[in-house]
């Protein structure tokens, strides 16, 4: 395996924080990994800190220039909407293919490579692929990361099992713990998702401060 692709059951439940431990902490073992997030929504091109790009290049070393970002996110979207709908409120469409050959060029020239999708696993990308199509074009296990939300068992069940029946790998589930007081019992929540996962299921337990990345559980043992 050269590559591992981090999904989700949805936006904003932790896709990035996964991906930027696993970059800190695979550097920390002395092994070399590439990262992508090639295709990003509500991107501010005239500020890129704080972005999802810019965390990715921080876990590799990087400072987040133009050239950083570029190969980072070279699908970049101004509206916070699926990449169908935000490419098309620019005028544009997104080149899928274009976006194939980026992933396979990342994983051809690098020993591993993390490539993060955008949203979830069902997101539409174009007008014809989903987020799923990409997974299967690139023949990627997969990293599905979920919140602990109420309603995130639902999300999670019904993920897993129409990824599987397209015949889409699942390494694990990542629940990642969503921010509030007002969400369900979070252990609760993952001994139930491991009942209905017919995989492995990983805490994360939400951790404060600028970088979180950098003090993240051992993901890399248990995901690579």
């Amino acid at each position: 395996m050269n590559g591992l692709f981090i999904t989700a059951t949805g936006t904003e439940v932790g896709k990035t924080m996964v991906t930027a431990s696993l970059c800190y902490q695979l550097l920390q073992a002395g092994r070399p990994v590439a990262a992508i997030k090639p295709v990003i929504s509500d991107f501010n091109e005239e500020d890129a800190s704080g972005s999802d790009t810019a965390i990715i290049a921080e876990s590799l070393g990087l400072s987040a220039d133009a050239d950083t970002v570029n190969t980072i996110s070279p699908f970049r979207y101004k509206a916070p909407l699926a990449p169908s709908m935000a490419a098309k409120a620019e005028g544009r469409t997104l080149d899928y293919a274009a976006l194939i050959e980026t992933c396979e060029a990342s994983l051809r020239t690098n020993p591993f490579t993390l490539i993060e999708g955008v949203g979830g696993s069902f997101v539409p990308l174009t007008g014809e692929k989903l987020v799923a199509d990409w997974i299967k074009d690139l023949a990627l296990p997969s990293v599905v990361v979920a919140g602990s939300y109420l309603g995130t068992l639902s999300h999670i069940t019904a993920t897993v099992e129409a990824m599987q029946a397209r015949g889409l790998a699942i390494k694990a589930v990542v629940m990642s713990e969503t921010a509030g007081s007002d969400h369900p019992d979070f252990e609760a929540t993952l001994e139930q998702a491991r009942i209905w996962c017919n995989c492995p299921v990983i805490a994360l337990r939400r951790i404060a401060g600028d970088t979180p990345w950098k003090h993240a559980p051992d993901l890399l043992n248990a995901l690579v």
